[in-house]
């Protein structure tokens, strides 16, 4: 056996690589000097059928380094486009290796890919390596989506290199290893269409639908259903991010899951005080992705998607973009239902009725006014606890309390059916910023990991309500200046 792989219980059988090779390429390793694992996702590894113990030993955290080729794996960069802050690009997997497609015992096929591992002949001029302290960000909010019960990839561990970035300033080096249903974008989409040839497009199409559709496989009609699943999955996934208070912040086209779920955490946050136009990216000077646009900007990334499968659609062009534009323009629909529904799930309502979208409204329109907290706003609704908020003791709140109060006797529903409703669509915590960054710091400045696990541990349960978790409830302090993010490249 070739002494530079080993067996954790890797099950690889990589499908992406039967493709036309335009759409990847094969990858060589980047091996660093000293690596050291830091975070590894136990409950996400047994999960995966993998062997612990033997992701912990020397040769476990080579692989997770990047140093090492797992059995099985056959490493590849893929190439994607993509339109940044609204303009077209060509891209690919400039700091990231794809080691290969790992089946789970259950039978599920997830990508295995190396953030941060190194060059690849897409970095464009860049090293290819990432920071300690953007990894561990994106280890936290996606393990806190997973928690939230919305669609994402997720961190399976992160490395230290050993080695410095250099940034503004030395940074320490780190690979974060992400497992995701794919990493098929509607950049890849763009690329293809843009790059490629019908034959290649019609290819990838078929792919994905059998990879993530494949009910629709044998379907005569099945790239029109492949556009209009396509356009629910987004319409899903953004309602849940709304509801939760979510800013992804770079929603640019390559950063866009056609699996339908979130990828690439860079500048992302959840959102403290209720303001639509909230934005925490450094680099969205304009705001394009701010809270209030990201629905807006996902049907235009929607678009750019049916466009790029358009001779799929139809072979007469006007025939296409027609059947193209009904299919997205129903994403607003899907969209303000799925919204809708989880609003009234958050105040406790069961059924619909016709002053519902009044109330809901009102009570975002008081929250905008007098600042309130998005998350404890709902947290103190579920629980019947109202101090701590200037908006509580407000005359308007309490009007506006009294007509949700006669709202919720219509529904007939006990005190505690309506507490169990509320408490399982509110969580009681997120990944507040504030101890976000603490939590970074400990660890990046200080090696100190004990209030990244802390919290890491306390999100996986947001809507648990338990004691242990108030102390993360709490309002985060007055900012000094408004928060921002970085992309962390």
């Amino acid at each position: 056996m070739d002494k530079n792989v080993v067996n954790i219980g890797w099950n690889f059988d990589n499908s992406y690589i039967n493709l036309p090779d335009t759409l990847y390429t094969k990858a060589k390793l980047n091996p660093v000097s000293s690596p050291k694992l830091v975070i590894l996702n136990k409950d996400l590894a047994s999960d995966l059928g993998l062997n612990i113990d033997g992701l912990l030993s020397p040769k476990g955290v080579n692989i997770l380094a990047g140093n090492r080729v797992p059995i099985g794996g056959d490493p590849i960069s893929q190439a994607y486009a993509g339109h940044q802050f609204g303009h077209f690009t060509m891209l690919g997997d400039g700091r990231a290796i794809l080691l290969g497609e790992h089946i789970t015992p259950a039978g599920k096929r997830y990508d295995i890919q190396l953030k941060g591992s190194g060059r690849t002949i897409y970095s464009r001029g860049g090293d290819g390596r990432a920071a300690l302290g953007p990894m561990l960000r994106e280890y936290i909010i996606s393990e806190a989506m997973h928690g939230l019960g919305i669609p994402s990839s997720r961190s399976l561990a992160v490395v230290e290199t050993g080695e410095k970035v250099y940034r503004e300033s030395p940074l320490a080096g780190a690979i974060l290893t992400r497992v995701a249903e794919s990493h098929i974008r509607v950049g890849t989409f763009q690329y293809i269409s843009t790059f490629g040839s019908f034959e290649e497009l019609k290819e990838l199409a078929d792919y994905t639908i059998e990879r993530h559709f494949l009910h629709i496989k044998d379907e005569k009609t099945k790239y029109i259903l492949f556009l209009r699943e396509v356009v629910k999955r987004q319409a899903k996934l953004i309602s849940k991010w709304q509801l939760v208070g979510f800013i992804h912040g770079v929603m640019n086209t390559d950063n866009v899951a056609i699996s339908g779920q979130t990828i690439d955490y860079g500048p992302c946050a959840f959102m403290d005080v209720y303001n639509p136009k909230t934005v925490f990216s450094s680099i969205d000077r304009q705001g394009r992705y701010r809270y209030e646009n990201q629905p807006i900007i996902t049907v235009w990334n929607l678009f750019r998607f049916a466009e790029s499968i358009l001779p799929l659609l139809d072979e007469d062009q006007e025939e296409a973009m027609d059947i193209a534009e009904k299919c997205v323009e129903d994403f607003s629909q899907i969209y303000n239902e799925l919204w809708k529904v989880g609003m009234r799930r958050k105040l406790g309502l069961f059924k619909e009725e016709y002053e519902d979208e009044t109330i809901i409204v009102e009570l975002l329109s008081l929250m905008k006014k007098h600042k309130a907290d998005f998350t404890n706003t709902f947290r103190s609704l579920t629980l019947g606890e109202f101090c701590g908020m200037k908006l509580f003791d407000t005359e308007d709140f309490s009007g506006w309390r009294q007509k949700w109060e006669k709202r919720l006797k219509k529904e007939g529903k006990s005190k505690e059916e309506v507490f169990r409703l509320m408490k399982d669509n509110n969580p009681s915590i997120i990944p507040r910023n504030y101890l976000v960054e603490e939590a970074l710091e400990a660890a990046v400045k200080d090696g100190d990991y004990s209030k990244l696990n802390r919290l890491v541990d306390t999100l996986s349960d947001p809507y648990g309500y338990s004691k242990e978790q108030e102390a993360f409830a709490k309002l985060p302090p007055e900012p000094k200046t408004p928060y921002r993010t970085f992309c962390g490249t």
